[in-house]
């Protein structure tokens, strides 16, 4: 098993990232809530950033598409 390292002071893998932007972290923050990576040194911040803006976040994927990530509300309402 290939595994790529995103953040290597945490030992965290992209697949783990991307597992956490599935599971609706969306942001740098978020990601570092889920498992610590970009909390040491913060070399690997831009890399999740990355990772995030490739469609790993399912809400980025609603925006790229032009549909509103506020519909649960809209309808709500």
């Amino acid at each position: 098993m290939n595994r790529v390292f995103v953040c290597s002071c945490f030992g965290v893998t992209e697949q783990q990232v991307k597992k956490h932007a599935a599971d609706g972290a969306c942001t740098p923050r978020q990601i570092a809530s889920a498992c610590k990576a970009g909390t040491d040194c913060g070399s690997c911040v831009r890399r999740i950033q990355a990772i995030l803006g490739r469609g790993a976040c399912p809400r980025r994927e609603s925006v790229d598409q032009g549909e509103s990530v506020f519909t649960e509300l809209e309808e709500a309402a």
